[in-house]
């Protein structure tokens, strides 16, 4: 994933509403959502590539997404994938704080990342680059390829609409989301980072969706999880041929928590 946006604990019925677009080349093989044959407790998309995942959920509650850390300067060649890192925590019933703690001990192992995982009960953000594990309080959240809550104009401006839309207390649809995490406005140069990709790919990186003839936004996800622990589930997937944003498939899952792992 490359944005992230979540509001926890802060609505008064979801304990949980995210917002997330995972970017990423055009030609990489990738699986729609769905209940992985080899895992029916998971539902996640699938990376073809190394048959992890960028954003899923467990039947018990377990959820897990993660962004990369955007910096060139320091790539590994040979690092393993970090997409295993979410589908390894939603396949088992190690507790997210003593996971996040294993994860920490081989940190270095991996280029950046940044992880959010939890369950029923807690929710945790840990980055290799801060190498802080962070168990989060209510509020309203934004992640994108530094660490939580860096103030990138798409970040900073995701958080304020997604506390716009959640400000009336109602419960939420989805169209308002999607609409959210289909902006391509592109921020003025002088609030653009500089993560040592220069400023043409600070650009076309800048925006909350992304298009680029080979790179970009491939889906968007959205989670509303209810406090009486049901969760919606939606996945609208987006034509990667088209200039602008065409939406492909939509798949919606709706499950009910069980609270077991």
């Amino acid at each position: 994933m490359c944005l992230i946006l979540f509001a926890y604990d802060t609505h008064p019925h979801l304990r949980l509403v995210l917002a997330a677009n995972r970017d990423e080349y055009y030609r990489r093989p990738t699986a729609p959502a769905d209940f992985w044959p080899d895992c029916p407790h998971i539902l996640a998309g699938r990376d073809l590539a190394h048959y992890g995942t960028w954003m899923g959920v467990t039947r018990s509650g377990r959820l897990a997404a993660i962004t990369n850390y955007r910096a060139p300067s320091t790539l590994k060649t040979n690092a393993p994938s970090r997409g295993r890192l979410v589908s390894d925590f939603l396949a088992g019933d190690t507790p997210p704080d003593a996971y996040l703690r294993q994860i920490a001990s081989m940190a270095d192992q991996y280029n950046g990342f940044n992880l959010i995982i939890g369950d029923p009960e807690d929710l945790f953000y840990y980055s290799n680059q801060s190498r802080n594990i962070m168990q989060l309080s209510p509020g309203v959240y934004g992640l994108s390829n530094h660490l939580l809550d860096t103030p990138w104009p798409k970040v900073a401006k995701g958080k304020q609409r997604l506390r716009q839309l959640l400000s009336d207390g109602t419960p939420p649809v989805p169209e308002p989301f999607f609409h959210l995490m289909r902006d391509q406005t592109v921020p003025p140069d002088a609030q653009l980072p500089d993560t040592g990709v220069g400023l043409p790919l600070e650009r076309l990186l800048g925006s909350v969706f992304i298009k680029s003839p080979g790179y970009g936004t491939r889906n968007t996800t959205l989670l509303f999880w209810e406090k009486h622990d049901r969760l919606d589930f939606y996945e609208q997937t987006w034509e990667t041929a088209s200039a602008a944003p065409q939406p492909g498939e939509l798949r919606h899952f709706r499950l009910d928590i069980c609270g077991q792992s």
